[in-house]
């Protein structure tokens, strides 16, 4: 088995290759291929992440490779983990967002928008190569905005595509700590979008652990150890389900520009610098353990939801993952080629979402706002078309008005992003 990985030189690789020389010691794949458009990075994290699969005593051989057709030929999996522009891009992308009094992240808001114009003809170009080499390969998505340039892909290039989050997988682990489980005895009943999700149930041993949870955590006791779940008092049980993480950008925009305004650096000059000391650290010959400052680079459990969904690829047994892919009627207010994230059964004969049933009013509404606003600029992106571009962000809920949606866009413009 061969795994291509674009984006190769990331310093994040070195967290997916050592998930995939453990899986090669089960009977995993047998080659990575790393290829990235930066020759220097490409050869220190190469050169690192071989050093460590050896010491593993894994079999799995570790190559890097600068032709992109060379990477994915003969590839079962490739791996799209790349960022047009760099971080630096990231940080102009938040600045963008902050000198507007506009939520920037890089997956939602205005950075997410940026984001995704740079990155979904990059990514299209390159699916399409993957397509008419190798017909067969199922393209893994990492790149974010992961639901958006998934949605891109399945839409306009090949559907042999699913988009991947560590959100869901962090979630349950947490959940898991909490009620002082194992993890593989949590299953989550998870509905919404990348980065919009919600939990509706807990399954213990086919028990509903969600009323007991929301109870605990509306108590002054609180839920100490899972964080980003610091909503007012009540809101949790009046919602009825568990937000994800990054719904607090839209429950809570004011607190959420509040805490990136405190900062005195952006995400992305706070992941330049960790990176520099990534790379110092991969560029010495003796290092060949993956090191504990990788854990600050953010992407916990990365390689464990890439090696759980390209095993269940290759399995008869089919296996329930949450990913991002086509809805394909699971959700039914949604368009059938929309990008969701829900359970989907996955399997090597095949993939299918599971129906989530009928989705409370209290969600559904923001579920189809921001589904809108996807859609738009998945068509912008494609189209280039600045009327596409100027509605994507006009239905973006964290942009409040027309007028900084228009004056967003001249902004992208100067930036010879649109």
């Amino acid at each position: 088995m061969k795994i291509a990985v674009i984006g190769g030189g990331s310093t994040y690789t070195p967290e997916l290759v050592e998930g995939l020389a453990l899986w090669q010691l089960r009977g995993g794949p047998d080659l990575v291929s790393l290829h990235d458009i930066d020759a220097g990075r490409l050869s220190v994290v190469a050169g690192f992440s071989a050093r460590m699969a050896a010491a593993l005593n894994s079999g799995l051989v570790v190559e890097a490779e600068s032709d992109f057709d060379k990477a994915v030929q003969g590839a079962d999996f490739v791996v799209f983990q790349i960022r047009v522009g760099g971080q630096q891009a990231r940080h102009e992308d938040i600045r963008m967002g902050l000198d507007r009094g506009l939520i920037g992240q890089e997956t939602t808001g205005v950075g997410g928008f940026a984001k995704a114009l740079r990155t979904i003809p990059v990514v299209l170009d390159m699916a399409r190569r993957v397509r008419d080499a190798n017909s067969r390969a199922w393209i893994i998505n990492f790149t974010n905005p992961s639901g958006i340039v998934t949605e891109a892909i399945c839409r306009f290039a090949t559907t042999r595509c699913i988009g991947l989050c560590n959100v869901p997988t962090e979630f349950q682990m947490d959940i898991a700590r909490h009620l002082r489980m194992a993890p593989e005895d949590v299953m989550l009943d998870w509905v919404g979008l990348n980065h919009l999700g919600w939990v509706r149930r807990i399954l213990v041993r086919g028990q509903d652990m969600l009323p007991y949870l929301l109870e605990t955590f509306d108590s002054e006791r609180g839920p100490k150890n899972i964080p980003d779940l610091d909503y007012p008092r009540g809101f949790l049980k009046a919602l009825g389900m568990i937000p994800s993480s990054y719904c607090r950008y839209y429950y809570m925009p004011d607190q959420m520009m509040a805490e990136l305004r405190r900062k005195p650096r952006t995400r992305a000059q706070e992941v330049m610098e960790i990176e520099d000391r990534l790379m110092d650290y991969y560029r010495d010959a003796a290092n060949v353990v993956k090191p504990l400052l990788l854990s600050e680079r953010g992407g916990a459990w990365y390689s464990r939801i890439a090696v759980d969904v390209m095993a269940a690829l290759g399995s008869a047994e089919p296996r329930r993952v949450i990913v991002n892919m086509l809805n394909r009627g699971s959700i039914e207010e949604l368009p059938g080629d929309a990008s969701v994230e829900v359970p989907c059964m996955l399997s090597s004969a095949d993939v299918q979402p599971l129906p989530v049933g009928e989705v409370d009013e209290r969600i559904m509404g923001l579920i189809r706002q921001v589904k809108s606003y996807e859609r738009l600029t998945v068509q912008a992106a494609v189209s280039r078309d600045p009327d596409l571009a100027l509605m994507a962000l006009v239905a973006n809920p964290l942009v409040p008005s027309a007028g900084l949606a228009a004056d967003v866009l001249q902004a992208l413009k100067k930036r010879k992003i649109l």
